[in-house]
């Protein structure tokens, strides 16, 4: 089981939804950073449960604690570890699911593969095992900041309630004022809406976030297999419920002709490009301008209504799940994109140190 992501600046990550902790280390930090415990805390804030009506309800304060790999308030360069306590599991709500595979979860696929699994809410397949990535993307957002990169995330489509403008158009300062993580005000109160409709029927939602990064440097990335939106997208595709991963005009730019979606190139001195229609990504390598993607995300599996599903010995059963569970995953989502995209970043920011003078 790989549990590491990265070249350079790594994440190492441990820990179960409803064993004692969640937990990780941060290798290949640069030394000399301001380590803001605080910044930290609130990027973990936007990903605990129990924050609004439209997430799960389970309380949990999340608390980081720093092990090792600072000194002063600033980075060593020596690998930080960090913990951070469950204090507010019901374990006793899977009692029922110990012998039973939950559709569209990893229970089978895990069963088959291991021999073995944590019924208790998925185990290491759990959302909450992504508290560690938060960790390692607000460590590697305090490295970006200083470098003048900046990454945010929001929520762009529910259900059938979508944002048609571009990104551009939109105050990404007004993200955080709604608690489904909309820039867009109305939109995101009929967001909200469909999302309480929905977890009122005991049923849940999908949709997709987009993702924007501002002052990333030309040459990041690579021209064969490591390019930089084929690592972005594996990074995004790894978090849990993400079903699908685009950048730039992505699927809606295959209607267009050549001379629509090229990017000219115009200046002398400063030579940039009139339109930003790959996403500032080409040849897989950075070019300066906007990177912007987006992710899309099913419905959570879980849903407390009866299903059809069968045991380990073949018998086939219906059972209703339990617990606290989130309607949508879209608004604790988007912190988990940003944090993924800011590590993808101070990677190959990194890398690419190393490979010219």
């Amino acid at each position: 089981m790989r549990n590491t992501f990265g070249n350079i600046f790594t994440l190492t990550s441990f820990g179960e939804s409803h064993g004692q902790a969640i937990g990780g280390v941060v290798d290949g930090m640069p030394a000399g950073i301001n380590i803001d415990l605080d910044f930290i805390q609130a990027e973990l804030a936007r990903r605990r449960p129990g924050q609004s009506k439209l997430t799960t309800s389970r309380k949990e304060a999340d608390e980081v604690e720093l092990l090792s790999g600072v000194f002063e308030g600033k980075s060593t360069g020596a690998p930080i570890g960090f913990i951070v306590r469950n204090t507010n599991q019901h374990s006793k709500d899977y009692d029922n699911m110990r012998d039973l595979f939950r559709p569209s979860h990893a229970d089978f696929t895990y069963y088959n593969k291991f021999g073995i699994r944590d019924h208790k809410g998925g185990g290491r397949s759990s959302a909450r095992i992504t508290i560690a990535r938060c960790v390692g993307g607000a460590l590697a957002k305090l490295v970006l900041r200083q470098l003048g990169i900046e990454i945010k995330a929001y929520t762009s489509q529910v259900g059938h309630i979508k944002l048609d403008k571009d990104y551009r158009l939109y105050n990404l300062d007004l993200i955080e004022e709604s608690p489904v993580r909309c820039p867009d005000p109305e939109k995101a109160k009929e967001m909200e809406a469909l999302i309480t409709e929905v977890k009122n029927d005991g049923d849940t939602i999908g949709g997709v976030i987009t993702g924007v990064i501002k002052g990333c440097p030309i040459g990041l990335g690579e021209p064969e297999f490591n390019k930089l939106h084929a690592q972005l997208g594996a990074a995004m595709l790894s978090i849990n419920a993400a079903k699908g991963f685009e950048y730039g005009e992505g699927f809606d730019g295959v209607t267009d002709r050549g001379s629509k979606q090229n990017d000219a190139f115009e200046g002398q001195q400063d030579i940039h490009m009139t339109s930003n229609h790959s996403g500032g990504i080409q040849g897989g390598i950075s070019n300066g301008q906007d990177i912007y993607f987006r992710v899309a995300f099913k419905p959570v599996a879980t849903i407390l209504m009866p299903q059809n599903t069968v045991t380990k010995d073949g018998e086939n059963i219906t059972f209703t799940a339990k617990g606290r569970h989130d309607p949508c995953v879209l608004p604790r989502a988007v912190p988990i994109v940003e944090a993924m995209a800011a590590m993808v970043i101070l990677d190959n920011f990194l890398l690419n140190r190393t490979t010219k003078l």
